[in-house]
């Protein structure tokens, strides 16, 4: 398996439109590095009981003996999209898959990692919810612009720790839904009014007459001088 997907790999390489970066965040402890060895099983880099034992992606010897990432570190992964029963229609992939640190701690690492890559997987611990790291690498992720995919992680905790109900599990997973939205929600504002304040800044009576003589002509600088005036 592992020589059909390094074939299978030198075979994309060489299509960078088939090349994606994605980068795994997360505030530290949950499970980044554990669902890294779940992704890795799929090809065959680790073997299925091995995934979230082994931190494959934690490869330095001060890594494995605290338990965390404190480097990224990266490694590629060959996926396949979905045809039909004669394989027609589907399409392969190189995944290069980065597993940055989650500590405060090695911040910087994870600023490297958005910057090179184009989607961000984002792991929330669903008992924990959004924790301050998590804030920050949703941040950085948003400032990157970033595609983001966010994965609930430690969904056993609902019942065997905590002992909730199937109702009650729901309302817990919906309630880490709608933190994460609401946090996105916040950048979002505060990215309108940036930009509006420097739209305003850089603007002189001269240039509003101006527009104000286009408005009735153009819907787009309408709707774009009104923004200014509220």
């Amino acid at each position: 398996m592992i020589a059909r997907r390094a074939a299978a790999a030198s075979g994309v390489a060489s299509d960078v439109r088939s090349i994606r970066n994605v980068c795994i965040l997360a505030h530290v402890d949950h499970g980044k590095t554990t669902l890294a060895d779940a992704l890795l099983a799929t090809n065959g880099i680790v073997s299925q009981r091995q995934a979230g034992k082994l931190r494959y992606m934690d490869n330095t010897e001060a890594e494995q003996e605290r338990g965390i990432t404190m480097k990224s570190s990266v490694v590629g992964l060959v996926f396949r999209t979905g045809g039909d029963s004669n394989g027609q229609g589907s399409r392969t992939f190189l995944i290069n898959l980065v597993d940055s640190p989650g500590h405060v701690d090695f911040a910087s690492e994870v600023s490297t990692a958005v910057r090179l890559c184009d989607a961000a997987i984002v792991v929330v611990d669903v008992v924990e919810g959004v924790c301050p790291q998590t804030r920050t690498v949703l941040r950085q992720a948003w400032n990157e612009r970033l595609t983001l995919l966010l994965v609930l992680n430690k969904m056993d905790r609902l019942i065997l720790e905590l002992k909730l109900t199937p109702m009650q599990a729901y309302e817990t997973i919906s309630r880490v839904i709608e933190q994460v939205n609401c946090v996105l929600a916040e950048m979002f504002a505060a990215d309108v009014v940036r930009q509006r304040d420097e739209a305003w800044q850089f603007s002189d009576n001269a240039q509003v007459r101006i527009r104000l003589s286009l408005c009735k002509r153009s819907s787009f600088i309408l709707f774009f001088y009104h923004s200014l005036r509220i």
